[in-house]
């Protein structure tokens, strides 16, 4: 046995040495492979043996007479193989076994494959085209591809997938391969392929390497006619076999022969190659000592059935050296041809067992010696699995080419100095784009059938992005702009600056004349929603752009040109299990937010999840009100008192990092109005502990309407705005303006509580407030925007929102009957916050979740997003701490922290180190820096009336968050 090892050991290397093929065919017990492949060729009859030479085509969408035709082929010709075309899984895989069970010897399938089952079936994943995988620099992430595609194909009951496309397309205008290519460049198609091979082969799906010699410089579809490829026999041994030279010794199990006109490989004037036995037997299996199987491409092809009748055909393919003859145009002609050239000594028994066992030793190799049915169980769910979608982004996420970045434009920074267009052209839908792009900054779609009205259209702004959109539904859809589209594009570059982002094949760039004027140049390759949310994460910094043009894609944009630009870490946007997560139990917050709009404890909310920097979950439940509106993502709600943690406490924590405060002054040191009073003294550490005495809350509403009517009072209110009069505090009702100062003097005057203890206190932020107001001599709501939304693309969040937002996007949080006697919608909720004209410290922002994510993110990053650094990590860290834990204070500085006993704020399975907090109307936020995470909980709970405690009392905030956690640990996919 030792011996024997050596001897194998020894034959392999010398193999290798001379770039010869180990047989890729061969199984670990090759010796019973080889009794059983003996076996069955020695049971066949002349007529069986011949049938295994055939792989015949079937539909399963064109009826049953086209698959009695099917059944009759293989009951009465005994064929070998079927490749399976246009349908759909469940039937194909119903054909598939049906079939099986009427052949004497089971079927070699097979379908044509190249970007997944998708390219043939309806209902099944399609992952991105040879071209897109080109662009790719991690040869891994092409592996997974070949891997993820082959236990697909492997799964429906296929054996063989025709792939990877190996040809170097090096003609721009070639008609039939294009996007099927990796590129033009020879060494990176040949490692691309090589990934691939490897990945599908690992799944135990044979590959095929195609189309031989080489189809990748044509400016002709050898579908319809036969293509010439008029290079020397150098140039062809050096560009278009290399891939093939590099594969066969890596264990290539098959290579498809292409029909085409090679006049230095073949001297026989318009020969196709597939007929070719200078080209099938000398060139591919003695030179390039390949020991696969050979299959010709379709027989049917005019490029090979115009040279003779379709029988000969069939013959001459066999007698040049090809093992499976590929869609006979006529299989009865066929076997009866070769049948006769058997009888007639022209094909000898020799050749045709050569072929023959070929045949059955690869039905061995995939298992057809113990043929087991295709399982119809979760087919569906088996070829569309969540690991493909994970493997989609990454894959896009590494192609997306960034092909020309003039002033580093891309990513977009200092986003508050940007107002941005977007422009779509093509023919192909947008709105994914669009949509992503507005997730990250305010972005106006400009449209217009008039270039002069476009470009007066754009005046207002300073950077424009294009998308060029066409249909990639298939690799040969049409990719140009159109000559008014390359006039328009010239002229907006010229009067702006410009992203051009392409969503097609990067020879769509050809047509341009010139594209110095065009700052930013973005190839995304395809289409779909996942390139164009990929593609907006890349402009706006979420990820790093990585990809490489695998194409020349004009003059100044050369093959392997792609600018790797840097993650500024905005929030990304994918699926629970890119970051860990279950999607299967985050489907416990649906049920439970949705029982909870069911039962009246809410009219509707949003709920938003990131982890690691991405978006997982963002979803939208029930209505704006009882019988309202559905809530959208850009509907807007009060965020109640997250305004403390989302605009007074990040200006405090700047002006803290500058020395303007610490935890040790007192007010009086920071306002002077308080010296003389008895809040003087009080320290901000104290103050925003909630650990200073402070009373809870002042209703001072209630001094200024009626006592038994609650009516507004004459003396504090009109209709109708005038000089004295002009605090709105909701739609025809207008305060004095003097009155503010009067809740100044009212906070002042307030009396202490008697008893030291924590006391949750609005008090401290409209203290704090007057403070932040006083330092920047501006009001609150302007400074947080300059300091805070504007830079990181908050365009959803606002204090006042009426002056910013149309009505209808703005969530009502009740129908006052106490104070305003109407429905607050756009104004705040909180009264105190009215009276000060919107804008408080305690309350009066409002924002959807995505927004609030952010600067939530921005905590979870300790100051950092988009980048810009807005305060220090020792910053964050001294105000996320509890410093009178020992006295039963959970607080933070101006924090909330986890409870410490039994009842608090979170679900109890949060980190010591997570912070947050919770507003009245129904909203609460939470950042967990243990498990990077981030929880968005919006509502208008207090709608229509704020009495309606129910949210509050099921605590389906925190069970919320419960499961938010517990689809962490869950181990499901």
């Amino acid at each position: 046995m030792k011996k024997y090892f050596l001897v194998t050991l020894l034959f392999f290397g010398v193999c290798l040495s001379y770039g010869q093929q180990i047989d890729p065919l061969a199984t670990e017990d090759r010796l019973e492979q080889q009794q059983w492949v003996d076996s069955i060729y020695n049971s066949l009859s002349l007529e069986e043996k011949i049938g295994q030479l055939y792989m015949i085509r079937a539909f399963t969408d064109k009826g049953e007479t086209h698959l009695d035709q099917v059944r009759k082929l293989i009951s009465d010709y005994h064929v070998g193989g079927v490749i399976f075309s246009t349908g759909g899984p469940y039937r194909q895989a119903t054909f598939n076994n049906e079939i099986q069970e009427l052949s004497k010897v089971k079927l070699l399938m097979s379908m044509d494959a190249e970007w997944g089952l998708s390219m043939r079936l309806d209902s099944t994943f399609a992952f991105p085209y040879n071209m897109v995988l080109g662009a790719v620099k991690d040869n891994s992430l092409i592996e997974q591809v070949g891997k993820h595609i082959g236990e697909h194909t492997k799964r429906l009951g296929m054996h063989i997938n025709f792939a990877p496309d190996v040809d170097i397309n090096t003609n721009p205008k070639n008609p039939i391969i294009g996007n099927r290519s990796f590129g033009e460049n020879r060494d990176n198609v040949t490692e691309k392929s090589l990934a691939f091979m490897r990945g599908m082969q690992s799944a135990g799906v044979l590959a095929n390497a195609k189309h031989f010699p080489g189809h990748g410089d044509t400016s002709q579809d050898s579908h319809k006619v036969l293509p010439t490829v008029d290079f020397t026999k150098e140039r062809i041994d050096s560009v278009e076999l290399y891939p093939y030279k590099k594969l066969i010794p890596e264990g290539l199990s098959s290579v498809m022969v292409a029909h085409l006109n090679v006049p230095s490989l073949e001297s026989r004037p318009g020969f196709p190659s597939s007929l070719s036995k200078a080209i099938v037997e000398g060139l591919l299996k003695e030179k390039l000592q390949f020991n696969g199987l050979i299959f010709t491409d379709a027989l049917e092809m005019k490029g090979v059935a115009n040279y003779a009748q379709s029988g000969n055909v069939d013959l001459s393919a066999f007698l040049a050296g090809n093992d499976v003859l590929l869609i006979s145009e006529d299989v009865a002609k066929g076997v009866k041809a070769l049948k006769d050239a058997y009888e007639n000594g022209i094909v000898t028994e020799q050749r045709l067992a050569h072929s023959v066992k070929k045949i059955l030793k690869a039905k061995y190799k995939v298992g057809l010696n113990h043929y087991h049915p295709v399982s119809t169980k979760n087919l569906a769910k088996d070829l569309n699995r969540v690991s493909d979608k994970l493997l989609f982004e990454k894959v896009m996420e590494n192609a997306i080419t960034v092909a020309k970045n003039d002033d580093q434009l891309v990513p977009i920074r200092n986003l508050d100095k940007q107002k941005i267009a977007y422009v779509p052209m093509g023919d192909g839908k947008h709105y994914h784009f669009f949509d992503a792009l507005k997730k990250y900054a305010d972005v106006t779609l400009v449209q217009s059938n008039n270039l002069g009205d476009l470009i007066n259209a754009l005046e207002p702004f300073n950077l424009v992005i294009v998308g060029h959109h066409r249909s990639t539904e298939t690799p040969w859809k049409a990719a140009d702009f159109t000559d008014k589209e390359k006039t328009w594009l010239y002229e907006i570059a010229r009067n702006k600056r410009v992203i051009l982002d392409v969503f097609v094949k990067p020879y769509a760039l050809l047509g341009l004349q010139s594209i110095d004027n065009i700052e930013t140049i973005i190839v995304s390759y395809l289409n779909d929603p996942i390139s164009q949310e990929t593609s907006a994460e890349v402009i706006f910094g979420a990820i790093a752009a990585k990809g490489s043009l695998p194409v020349t894609a004009h003059a100044k944009l050369p093959e392997n040109r792609g600018f790797i630009t840097n993650s500024l870490s905005r929030l990304g946007y994918s699926i629970p299990e890119r970051v860990g997560l279950s999607s299967k139990t985050l489907g416990k917050v649906d049920s439970l937010m949705n029982v909870a709009v069911s039962s009246g404890m809410t009219p509707g909310g949003q709920i938003l999840v990131a982890r690691d920097g991405m978006v997982v979950y963002n979803k939208n439940f029930g209505k704006t009100t009882y019988g309202g509106d559905e809530v959208q993502s850009d509907h807007i709600y009060d965020l109640a008192s997250l305004t403390k943690i989302t605009a007074t406490l990040p200006l405090l924590m700047q002006l803290s990092e500058k020395g303007e405060l610490s935890f040790d002054s007192t007010l009086g040191e920071l306002i002077p109005e308080l010296r003389d009073s008895n809040k003087s003294n009080l320290k901000v550490l104290d103050v925003l502990s909630h650990y200073a005495r402070l009373v809870a809350w002042i209703p001072f509403y209630k001094a200024t309407v009626g006592e038994n009517s609650n009516l507004p009072l004459e003396k504090y209110y009109k209709t109708e705005p005038d000089r004295k009069f002009n605090i709105k505090v909701a739609d025809h009702l207008y305060m004095r303006k003097d009155y503010k100062d009067s809740i100044f003097t009212i906070i002042k005057d307030s009396e202490l509580r008697s008893r030291l203890e924590y006391k949750y206190s609005d008090l401290a932020f409209l203290i704090m407030q007057r403070f932040i107001e006083d330092h920047y001599n501006e009001s609150l709501d302007k400074v947080a925007n300059e300091h805070f939304y504007a830079s990181l693309g908050m365009n959803h969040t606002s204090f006042n929102p009426l002056e910013k937002f149309r009505k209808g996007m703005i969530v009502p949080t009740e129908v006052d009957n106490y104070f305003r006697q109407q429905t607050i919608q756009g104004y705040v909720h909180d009264m105190g916050a009215a009276m000060l004209g919107g804008v408080a410290g305690h309350a009066g922002l409002f924002s959807n979740a995505n927004d609030v994510a952010k600067i939530m993110q921005m905590f979870l990053q300790k100051g950092y997003y988009g980048g810009l650094r807005y305060f220090s990590e020792q910053t964050l860290k001294k105000y996320n701490n509890c410093y009178f834990c020992d006295q039963n204070n959970r607080r933070g500085v101006g924090f909330d922290k986890p409870q410490l006993g039994e009842s608090g704020p979170t679900c109890g399975c949060s980190s010591t180190l997570s912070y947050g907090h919770s507003g009245f109307t129904g909203t609460f936020t939470w950042v967990d820096p243990v498990y990077n995470l981030v929880y968005v909980f919006l509502s208008n709970r207090t709608y229509p009336t704020m009495m309606n405690r129910k949210l509050i009392s099921e605590d389906i905030r925190s069970h919320i968050q419960g499961y938010i956690y517990d689809a962490m640990r869950s181990d499901e996919s």
